[in-house]
């Protein structure tokens, strides 16, 4: 099976490791980046000719059908445009999350999947993630008895904050979207496969509360490396990229410059060097979200930025017993016999490509080319009720601020 890619950032890259060990099964066949760096970086890795580097997707799609398959995984912004030219030229597509901007683009993406006869599988990795999967397995047992409710926290921690929603790409609503429809659609995903029921009623909280200017201490400056409080700061981009050498590996390394040199430019004149309380960013740093099930099951999300963690966590009471889970382990206190289970999963916490499932996706997505249909909760008929999910939470936070 041949693929292309569409983007070659972080994510595309972890695809490209499965499409790099099974070379039997299916071969890159070209690269769509404008980042020139990127795009041969990738050409040199897997053997690429000039003729299959393309700089835009315009020029790319204007070729018609030279694959099989693409992988999009670029900016939220994009991908309903590539997704659509990409149908009308008859390729199945495996699309990085969220599937658009609005249920409607989403809906219509399906719609011509659907005339078209295409396969399109949205990049849910929770589903194939092992200790997601375990979690759902135990609900679903029937051991337990039944949900009556979740609380679900999905932390995004200051470091990635600062980094992607404040001084980064996604820190515009207009955009790239609402922090939940790029962060938690697939937080939301999961509690919907989790509880196998859809969202009847829903309210929702939150705003943009500290990283704005009004909050920013006195002798801040417009850039970090300037500033006379950085020494303190718990958001200093110099504490984070050139202490810390954290969050860099989508920093791009010219020919004749280490990843060192790359972090001083961005610190001097880069975004990433900016002060987070002088940015020009608007989404929300803070959201909470009330949800009631068709099935009576109630839920609580929050989304949590003030924390270092980067684990979600899951409290699901249930008719016999209540079910926590960090990431890390999962425990279980049954009412009667008054018993304690534990699973632990701390072996997967830092185990490559969350732990298997980025390359578990790939292999689904081709799997349901292979078998000609594709009833997976990754395709994109069951993936839309998420993406409903994110629009009406927005709509909800919007109306109560």
């Amino acid at each position: 099976m041949k693929i292309v890619l569409l983007g070659a950032g972080n994510r595309a890259r972890k695809y490209l490791e499965y499409i790099i060990a099974n070379p039997d099964r299916v071969e890159l066949v070209g690269v769509v980046e404008p980042n020139r760096l990127r795009r041969e970086s990738i050409a040199r890795k897997c053997g690429l000719t000039s003729d299959k580097l393309y700089v835009s997707a315009d020029q790319f799609f204007a070729l018609g059908r030279v694959a099989d398959a693409i992988v999009i995984a670029t900016p939220d912004k994009y991908h309903y445009p590539q997704a659509m030219a990409a149908i009308e030229l008859g390729y199945h597509i495996l699309l990085e999350k969220p599937i658009a901007q609005t249920v409607e683009e989403a809906e219509q993406i399906k719609l011509a999947a659907d005339r078209a006869g295409v396969i399109v599988n949205v990049c849910y990795v929770l589903h194939f993630h092992p200790y997601f999967v375990k979690l759902r397995e135990l609900v679903s047992s029937g051991r337990y008895g039944s949900i009556v409710s979740i609380s679900h926290s999905a932390p995004v921690g200051i470091d990635r904050a600062g980094h992607v929603y404040v001084r980064g790409i996604w820190n515009r609503t207009e955009s790239q979207g609402p922090l939940l429809t790029s962060k938690c659609c697939h937080d939301l995903d999961f509690l919907i496969w989790l509880t196998g029921s859809k969202c009847r009623a829903l309210s929702s909280f939150g705003s943009l509360r500290w990283f704005c200017a009004e909050n920013a201490p006195a002798g801040s400056a417009e850039r970090c490396i300037d500033c006379r409080v950085e020494k303190t700061c718990p958001f200093s981009a110099v504490d984070l990229y050139r202490n810390r050498h954290a969050w860099i590996s989508n920093f791009d390394v010219p020919n004749g410059m280490t990843i060192n040199d790359a972090i001083e430019e961005q610190l001097a004149n880069g975004p990433y060097g900016r002060c987070v309380y002088h940015c020009d960013n608007d989404v929300v740093d803070r959201q909470v979200v009330a949800m009631e099930m068709d099935s009576g099951v109630t839920i609580d999300l929050t989304v949590d930025v003030f924390t270092t963690s980067n684990r979600r966590v899951t409290k699901i009471s249930m008719t016999n017993a209540e079910i926590v889970g960090d990431e890390s382990c999962i425990r279980i206190n049954t009412f009667r016999p008054r018993a304690n289970e534990v699973y632990d999963f701390s072996s997967t916490l830092e185990a490559p490509y969350h732990a298997g499932a980025d390359l578990a996706t790939v292999e689904n997505f081709l799997n349901a080319i292979e078998q000609g249909h594709d009833d997976s909760h990754t395709g994109i008929a069951h993936a839309l009720e998420s993406q409903r999910l994110c629009d009406e939470i927005e709509c909800s936070r919007r109306l109560s601020n």
